[in-house]
């Protein structure tokens, strides 16, 4: 079907815009979320207005003209509410309070004003499963055990002198801890800090509709809902199994009133708003992620799955990966949406590490050849893309040298239950690897001090190589990442095969090549590798040209040189 011959090439060209249209009908009747393209800001390490070391929100709205000239239809905000930072955020103390460190309710009302008025939705996270232990509700809920607010959380009495049953948490340790002032334990799937609700109350379930309505009535479109499926627990909350206790998650995501909860979430809030629901799937396997995303159900529009990001992780080990199996992952990711559902295409966000250092090569002779190959992946898959802030320029993970440079307490954790099993050294490398700092250091806006991020001492060190790899940099250079992304969201943008048209992976086998069908008049060719390729497509398929990107072709066959993306028009011929 294809080969290659490894040799040097000379030439490449870069295609305009396609103008290929849904029709007017089609057009209306289809979900706006589909067409779009997501960028998710982290805001400590976006942008700092105020020299605190700590990114804000007027530090994104100074920054919403490189947001739409970057062509981005929303934005997901992680975490912006009042919090004592335990987990960054995602403990939240107050819901209807804006974190203190990021600014005032008057910051985030121009903020989301600025977005508007350049045509940019706004969604926020949603973190539901868990509250902040100093927030109000589990402040009273500790007090007492008949308090009225008890029953917000989830207690137990101990078994044998030690917690209710053998569940872990994903920072280290149980996932319950023993309260003295009423001798009784708590569930937290996260940091103690972070205390589980009690998705059995309906109580809870009112006051979580009632703040995702506040937040609706200011004008953001939508929710990112953290963690969603570990809302439902486990009727009785048996121990888990030796199996079960290697990835605890699939367990924890798989409660039985899951789809009730979320149906109810859909009825009282979402559909009456329009508003768009996107669930982080931690622990759900795309076969189950089908029914929370078939739209005849009425739960989440998206999820956001983990498969991919996660395919090369063994609980705290970095393994490998292979093309071959990043190829399968997408073809069964796309088929098990089925026909009533559909995809987020992502390869970063702030749990994991920077995409062009995971599947990419962040050699800085390579680094931003292979930005351009993986951002053109995102934008060509079929689902809507989510684009994690620095990916748009080839941000690559930070070269960590001890634990000590870490700010994740899930890095702390960790260590603190394998000390004394595996030496700092090994447990180091995958850290550095796979930890989720990688994609927390701040974004590097020019080659000035601190990236010109701050001009106070940064929450988390800035990556030496700000100094090459930099917004400022890129958007003067007509051949950067940054560029690329901008021409591609924009021909993205006019092209119904890529929004809505099939996908296919026409060669699932070849080791350095990807090559899918997008619709009926594309085909999208990437070179994951150093070497030069030429590369025929299938027969029965015409090659008429290139679309966009950079190749050279001859006849009906693809030249490529090392990392490099593009994006062929071809048709059926018999």
């Amino acid at each position: 079907m294809s080969h290659d011959d490894r040799e040097p090439l000379a030439g490449s060209a870069l295609g305009m815009p396609g103008s290929v249209v849904l029709s007017d009908e089609a057009a209306a009747a289809r979900p706006w979320w589909k067409d779009a393209v997501v960028y998710q800001i982290y805001p400590r390490s976006f942008l700092d207005s105020d020299g605190d070391g700590i990114g804000d929100l007027p530090g994104i709205t100074a920054k919403l003209d490189y947001l739409q000239a970057l062509g981005v239809d929303v934005v997901w905000l992680s975490p912006h509410f009042d919090s004592p930072n335990a987990d960054n955020g995602y403990d939240i103390r107050d819901y209807r309070k804006v974190m203190a460190q990021f600014g005032t309710m008057a910051d985030f009302d121009a903020m989301l004003a600025g977005m508007t008025a350049r045509g940019i939705r706004l969604i926020i996270d949603l973190v539901v499963n868990h509250t902040s232990d100093e927030h109000a509700w589990f402040v009273e809920s500790r007090k007492s055990r008949d308090n009225p607010w008890r029953d917000f959380y989830i207690w137990r009495d101990g078994r044998d002198g030690g917690p209710p049953n053998n569940y872990p948490a994903f920072f280290g340790g149980p996932a319950w801890t023993l309260d003295p002032a009423t001798g009784q334990y708590y569930l937290h799937y996260f940091a103690a800090k972070q205390p589980d609700l009690n998705w059995e109350n309906p109580a809870v379930r009112a006051e979580v509709q009632a703040i995702m309505r506040f937040w609706l009535d200011k004008g953001v479109s939508g929710f990112r809902m953290d963690v969603i499926p570990f809302i439902a627990k486990q009727p009785g909350l048996p121990d888990l199994t030796p199996e079960q206790l290697k990835a605890p998650q699939f367990v924890y995501a798989s409660g039985p009133r899951l789809h009730d909860h979320l149906q109810d979430m859909r009825r009282q809030v979402l559909a009456p708003y329009d508003a768009l629901a996107v669930g982080e799937a931690f622990g759900v396997r795309p076969d189950a992620a089908r029914d929370l995303i078939d739209s005849r159900r009425g739960e989440l529009d998206l999820v956001i799955n983990f498969d991919i990001v996660r395919m090369d992780i063994d609980g705290w080990r970095k393994t490998a990966w292979t093309l071959p199996r990043l190829k399968a992952l997408f073809s069964e990711l796309d088929a098990a949406t089925g026909p009533f559902g559909w995809n987020t295409v992502f390869l970063s966000n702030h749990d994991n590490p920077r995409s062009v250092s995971h599947f990419g090569d962040d050699d800085p002779a390579w680094v931003e050849r292979s930005a351009k190959v993986l951002l053109t992946l995102i934008l060509t898959q079929r689902g809507t893309p989510f684009l994690y802030q620095g990916e748009e320029l080839g941000m690559t993970n930070y070269p960590f040298r001890t634990l000590d440079d870490f700010d994740d307490l899930e890095v702390a954790g960790r260590w603190r239950d394998l000390a004394g099993r595996v030496s700092e050294a090994e447990y180091l490398a995958h850290a550095r690897a796979m930890g989720r700092d990688n994609a927390r250091t701040p974004m590097q806006w020019t080659a000035g001090p601190n990236g010109g991020f701050t001009t106070g001492r940064p929450w988390l060190a800035v990556n030496p190589n700000a100094q090459t790899i930099n917004a400022e940099d890129q958007a003067a250079r007509p051949d950067s990442a940054l560029n690329w992304c901008r021409a591609l969201i924009a021909w993205r943008r006019g092209s119904a095969d890529l929004r809505c048209g099939m996908y296919q992976d026409l060669d699932p086998d070849h080791d350095q090549v990807f090559v899918y069908r997008r619709g009926e008049g594309l085909l999208v060719v990437l070179n994951f590798g150093r070497a030069a390729v030429r590369y025929r497509p299938p027969d029965g398929l015409a090659v008429d040209g290139l679309a966009f990107g950079q190749a050279e072709v001859v006849g009906q066959v693809v030249g490529l040189e090392g990392w490099t993306a593009a994006i062929l028009a071809v048709r059926d011929v018999p």
